[in-house]
């Protein structure tokens, strides 16, 4: 009973709040769970997060799977404190976001309201009936604008992008990961003939996507963008072809020149090997010493996978050999449902420790028990820690605080969350940052800086609603335990609803 009326509050007070004519904001998933796939998969669960109630338990238990060398129980207590003059993390959000991020949280928080909701829309995809059809039916694509579209969406002109991009930077963002919805995909047998149009639908795409980015942005993408003949190349371990080579550069040369950074997301462990040559081979020209060293073009890597730390530390020693910044985006994982298991780390903790134990390698810059490049072998490195997970972030900063109390340089971080999901935790590296800025600007006068200022990112996806819903729905397999995730937002929207309430009645 408490659940409903709380889900019948958020309802009428969001249809209350939101404007006429709302500009779509954000970003990613309408996830599908199955209660058999989490319960015969060991890593599906909690890859991305860990509970609020646990990340203290966490950050001082001694069993924890992080090697001893980085173990968060010996960062929890040393160093100086970090700022404590932080406002409510979720202060930063308009109301209107804040009450459709409880009700869409509730949706998704609830199997049989998320399957419901997944099959509707599923169905208004597929539909011919003017009444279900998203495209043909105002009052239905209104209500889908107003709610899962404007959640997890960016827009679909450049004029909507820009504006969310804005909202975004206004909340407190340094900026966004912006990506293209659609996919071309498809069967790859017999596909070499569509080769030439694939490869430009996806070049002028990925330039209209880097347009539509502000400087310091990053754009998402997918080389396997290009169609099936680039897929079946990657996994062939073969070069791209003379077109796909001419757009690759295109859009590096473009997002040079925007100022933006381009995040080539991981394929699977089929895919892999190609995948990083592309990559590297990008990032070799556009990441040179000889060019200024900026960071134009990342790559992608997962954590979940054994091999990763090799392959890291086998890039670190090829971009130090060549003299070009090696960029990194590290996740935890996405092909849970389709890899093979043998390829995947043994359990969950063993993912935790892999990835808190490279992303410690990286902010450090030396090697540990999971990254093996010796200390002489560093070239410059820039990194992305793309994760929901509070314990890893809570680390992260403890890390560098501690780099900054012994004065050491820190590496170039940043921290990227999916739009419309873990606000919670975007806004507290955002109140913490700007916490830090306070603390900076107070020990002005002895030249000395108390904290950390780090840069946070949303990523957000545009195109128009019917290639955003389709991505979602595919986007929903491969985030299996995406309804875990949303129960903690959910609970942090809740107590962000009752803190706003209180105080409107001066019970704050």
């Amino acid at each position: 009973m408490e659940r409903k009326s709380g889900f019948r509050l958020a309802t009428g007070l969001l249809s209350a709040v939101a404007p006429k004519h709302a500009t779509p904001v954000c970003y990613l998933v309408l996830p599908q769970p199955t209660r058999r796939a989490a319960s015969t998969n060991p890593n599906s669960r909690r890859l991305h997060t860990t509970p609020l109630a646990a990340q203290d338990a966490a950050l001082t238990s001694s069993s924890s799977a992080v090697p001893p060398a980085l173990s968060p129980t010996a960062l929890a207590h040393s160093g100086p404190p970090p700022p404590t003059t932080m406002p409510p993390a979720l202060s930063c959000l308009p109301l209107s976001q804040v009450l459709r991020t409880y009700l869409i949280t509730s949706i998704s928080s609830s199997p049989l309201l998320l399957r419901t909701s997944t099959t509707l829309l599923r169905s208004m995809l597929e539909s011919r009936n003017p009444l279900t059809s998203i495209d043909r039916n105002p009052l239905l694509r209104s209500l889908l604008w107003h709610t899962f579209y404007r959640q997890f969406c960016a827009g679909e002109t450049p004029s909507q992008v820009a504006r969310v991009n804005a909202e975004l930077r206004a909340q407190g963002y340094s900026g966004v990961i912006l990506e293209y919805a659609l996919e071309v995909l498809k069967d790859a047998e017999g596909a070499e003939a569509n080769e030439e149009r694939d490869v430009g639908v996806w070049r002028r795409r990925m330039l209209e996507t880097v347009a539509m980015a502000s400087p310091g942005d990053f754009v998402g993408l997918k080389w396997s963008g290009m169609g099936p003949a680039a897929m079946r190349r990657m996994k062939e371990d073969r070069e791209p072809s003379a077109a796909m080579e001419e757009a690759m550069h295109a859009l590096c040369s473009a997002a040079r020149d925007r100022r933006t950074s381009l995040l080539p997301a991981a394929e699977e462990t089929w895919s892999l090997s190609g995948f990083f040559n592309w990559t590297m081979k990008m990032q070799r020209v556009y990441n040179a010493a000889a060019k200024g060293g900026e960071c134009v073009v990342y790559s992608t890597y997962q954590a979940y996978l054994k091999q990763t730390p090799e392959t890291i530390s086998r890039h670190l020693a090829l971009a130090q050999k060549e003299d070009f910044t090696l960029g990194l985006k590290l996740v935890r994982g996405a092909y849970l449902g389709s890899e093979e298991r043998a390829l995947i780390h043994p359990s969950i903790e063993a993912t935790h420790a892999a990835y808190d134990g490279i992303m410690a390698s990286l902010i450090r810059r030396e090697p540990n028990a999971v990254i093996t490049t010796p200390s002489g072998s560093w070239p410059k490195v820039s990194a992305v820690l793309a994760t929901h997970n509070a314990v890893s972030v809570k680390f992260a900063q403890k890390l560098r605080q501690q780099q900054l109390s012994r004065g050491e340089p820190l590496t170039q971080l940043s921290f990227a969350q999916l739009q419309g999901m873990a606000d919670e935790v975007s806004c507290t590296l955002i109140a913490a940052a700007k916490a830090a800025e306070q603390s900076a600007e107070e020990a002005a006068g002895n030249g000395k800086a108390v904290a950390v200022r780090e840069r946070v990112y949303k990523c957000t996806t545009w195109g128009s609603m019917g290639e955003c819903l389709n991505y979602l729905l595919r986007r929903a397999a491969e985030n299996k335990d995406a309804a875990g995730r949303t129960q903690e937002t959910r609970r942090a929207m809740s107590g962000e609803i009752g803190r706003r309430v209180r105080g409107v009645v001066g019970l704050a």
